[in-house]
């Protein structure tokens, strides 16, 4: 027994333990991340090239501060849903349960997938129904922050607490910085008995302004706090997941942030920025050593970016979260990190040039709103079309006085200046603020994945107002676009 016992001892002592490498490689204090760290979805595959999770949509009750409490809709009972890792390459499967009183869908926002798995009813999927279930299967081709939400009553779902991260990293990158963060921003819109406002509220005219709601969260929690090392370096991968709160970042007191990515991953260079504005569905890439004297704390701020009519006015600037200085002494340096992408741009030789003009009219009747593209909202509309392998450059028109963050399922783009060049640092777009009254062009090729995909403004209730449709990449029967429910 006791030569067993020391074989045990001696084998579980050559098992490693990352938590505490991890640990040794940061600058920043003990469990400096505590407060607004992401629980992780369990992989219950040993393979190292499969990642395989089981993912159930259920209501939860949440504490989304101390002592407040909300029953949500959510991924796994938490809010948001659990953080999935894994890395380029990898086939993710997702054996995924809808426990909600309705039906849900799961769109993978951002990743590259086969038109089985976008998770889009009427045009890629059968809803799942209450009690159903759905298995996601399919390889992650790109590194970046991607992130899961339903694509059934988006506006509602979504804003009832249905969103989570997914974190597809590259082994092979070096930047350099052990501490990392992934912040998903929110909001949630409670009534005075502390209960979900109905998603209807303010019928027409909310959902043409886009209903906000009244408390912001940071990965489910209202002004959590980090605990860091004056100066050391953070990378942090930013997600907006409200259905329509934009977000100016602000770090306070002269600090800055160091842009090294977005939607598809790394970007071309990287670019220091004073604040970083995020439209609903966008990710940023940032580096950042927030500066302070030890024992002082200072707030990350939500500045009011104009996204339209009436959307800066009466309206106060917001606290995200805090960052509370340890009593360490302050890093000497800024980091050196290491940051380059090279990046191809699609050539515009022979593009094919497609108009999107978006548009918002009032019914003189009923004072009724409806938002479409191109005349006419998502359920009157005729797909927009591309063949395999086609290069376009979209001409996005937004008359409207709004803005709108545009979304294509399933592809990357390239955004265009006014001189039809790519916009420098290149980066892969896969969601593009469109400034109201204004025009924004993007080049995009639509390779061999066809399909009915789907194109809608990531203000969730705009897009369920009209303002979305599809593009029918290579001959493929044409959905019935009665039968699409965001």
């Amino acid at each position: 027994m006791r030569i067993l016992l020391t074989v045990v001892f001696c084998l579980f002592m050559l098992l490693p333990f990352p938590s505490n490498a991890a640990a040794a490689d940061s600058l920043q204090p003990q469990d400096w991340d505590s407060g607004v760290k992401l629980r992780e979805a369990y992989d219950v595959n040993p393979d190292p090239h499969i990642v395989e999770i089981n993912l159930e949509t259920r209501l939860a009750d949440i504490e989304f501060e101390p002592g407040q409490h909300v029953q949500a809709w959510t991924y796994d009972g938490g809010l948001p849903g659990p953080l999935i890792r894994a890395n380029v390459g990898d086939r993710l499967i997702v054996h995924f349960k809808n426990h909600l009183p309705e039906a849900t869908t799961v769109h993978w926002h951002g990743v590259r997938v086969p038109i089985e798995m976008d998770g889009v009813p009427g045009i890629s999927q059968p809803e799942v129904e209450t009690g159903g279930e759905f298995t996601y299967d399919f390889i992650v081709p790109d590194a970046g922050l991607f992130w899961y939400h339903p694509h059934v009553m988006s506006a509602k779902q979504v804003g009832f607490g249905l969103y989570g991260a997914l974190l597809v990293e590259d082994p092979a990158e070096e930047i350099g910085v052990k501490d990392e963060l992934v912040l998903v921003l929110s909001d949630i819109s409670l009534d005075q008995k502390g209960q979900f406002e109905p998603p209807d509220s303010g019928g027409t005219t909310g959902m043409a302004f886009g209903r906000e709601g009244n408390i912001v969260l940071v990965n489910g929690r209202k002004d959590p706090k980090l605990v860091v090392r004056s100066g050391a370096p953070q990378r942090w991968r930013i997600v907006n997941t409200a259905k329509t709160r934009y977000f100016m970042l602000d770090l306070g007191q002269g600090n800055t942030f160091t842009k090294i990515g977005g939607d598809g991953g790394l970007q071309e260079y990287a670019v220091e920025h004073d604040t970083l504005v995020l439209a609903p569905g966008e990710r940023v890439d940032v580096i950042v050593h927030p500066r302070g004297k030890p024992g002082t704390e200072q707030v990350v701020y939500a500045q009011l970016p104009d996204r339209g009519y009436g959307s800066v006015v009466y309206r106060p600037i917001e606290e995200l979260f805090r960052i509370a200085f340890s009593q360490q002494e302050a890093y000497p340096a800024t980091s050196s990190f290491k940051m380059h992408r090279d990046i191809e741009p699609f050539s515009t030789a022979g593009a094919t040039d497609v108009p999107v003009k978006l548009y918002l009219s009032q019914d003189p009747r009923n004072g009724s709103f409806e938002y479409g593209i191109n005349g006419k909202p998502y359920w009157k509309a005729k797909p927009l079309t591309a063949k395999l392998g086609e290069t376009q450059i979209w001409t996005i028109e937004n008359p409207t006085p709004w803005s709108h963050p545009l979304h294509i399922h399933g592809f990357f783009f390239l955004v265009l200046d006014k001189d039809g060049s790519p916009v420098r640092p290149l980066e892969w777009k896969d969601t593009v603020n469109v400034p109201f009254k204004d025009t924004v062009k993007i080049l995009v090729r639509f390779d061999d994945r066809p399909g009915n995909w789907m194109v809608h403004c990531h203000i969730l209730d705009h897009a369920e107002g009209g303002l979305m449709t599809t593009v029918q990449v290579g001959d493929v029967p044409e959905a019935g676009h009665s039968h699409m429910k965001h």
